[in-house]
């Protein structure tokens, strides 16, 4: 493990801004029925010992299965574990009364806590789910709530994810792992592109995360840093954060590999630059309190 980065000398904290939690015993994770690596319960305190070895004091936690009851609960817990800054929560974005859900969940215990809306759009067969008229008037309520949506998409659903922005122009946006890209030389270009377009939006940031987990077994982690500099590149330190993705990216690699890969990435970056992609950007796109 190299040397963490020291704190930030401009009061920013190291923030985590992607990592899951979840109990088996209170909900089953059928996705990872097939990943023996992951097929087990991870908790905050598991989480804790790796946050406070490279000085990361507040982490974003992020929803992971389509069931409504989870949300509340990851608010709950946040409410009660400080270093949780915010949550990124799931609704139904086509339900019709998809703006009283968002309100509902601001009234329970930690609603205060919750930034963000997020959809399973990777696992939608319809490569232009987002483009729909239910998903597009469910966007505009998670806006008007004052709320980010994070993009999860595969590296075919970019366009749509193009199109969602510039059909929700109030809405605020963030790229989960980078859009999910297949890591290949041959496939570079294409996504390229439509990554550079969301950036052509000043209302859409970038999380480096989940890259590792898009590694062919043979491929090594450093194959993915040609795809990093691109989001640095296009978004600029500016509007990219640093996630993680834990416990999900132990299928490939371990939290501390995550971390040295993005010191790796952020090397070429100035103090300021540095210190946004690993704290300031979160806290600025999701409205932080540190």
């Amino acid at each position: 493990m190299t040397e963490p980065s020291p704190e930030p000398s401009n009061g920013l904290r190291r923030i985590d801004a992607h990592h899951h939690l979840w109990d088996l015993e209170v909900r089953d994770q059928d996705w990872t029925r097939d990943l023996p690596a992951i097929r087990r319960s991870f908790s905050f305190d598991e989480l804790r010992p790796h946050l406070a070895d490279h000085r990361i004091t507040g982490t974003v936690l992020v929803q992971t299965v389509a069931v409504a009851e989870e949300t509340p609960e990851l608010l709950a817990l946040a409410a009660v574990t400080p270093e949780i800054l915010g949550v990124v929560g799931w609704v139904d974005l086509t339900a019709a009364d998809v703006a009283d859900r968002l309100a509902g969940l601001r009234e329970g215990p930690g609603g205060d806590l919750l930034v963000g809306i997020r959809h399973l759009v990777q696992s939608e067969p319809d490569p232009e789910w987002l483009l729909r008229d239910d998903v597009l008037r469910g966007l505009t309520a998670v806006a008007d709530a004052g709320l980010v949506y994070d993009l999860l998409v595969r590296q075919p659903q970019l366009p749509a994810a193009v199109g969602a922005v510039e059909q929700v122009p109030d809405g605020r946006w963030v790229l989960d792992h980078v859009g999910k890209p297949v890591i290949d030389p041959a496939a570079f270009d294409e996504w390229a592109g439509h990554v550079a377009a969301l950036a052509r939006h000043d209302s859409v940031a970038c999380k480096l995360s989940g890259l590792v987990t898009e590694l062919a077994p043979e491929q090594p982690i450093e194959a993915v840093l040609p795809w990093a500099a691109h989001v640095i590149d296009v978004f600029g330190a500016e509007r990219t954060m640093i996630g993680s993705d834990w416990p999900v990216c132990l299928l490939r690699s371990s939290y501390d590999e995550v971390v040295d890969l993005a010191d790796t990435v952020l090397a070429g970056l100035d103090d300021t630059g540095r210190a946004d992609v690993w704290g300031g950007t979160a806290a600025r796109v999701y409205g932080l309190d540190p």
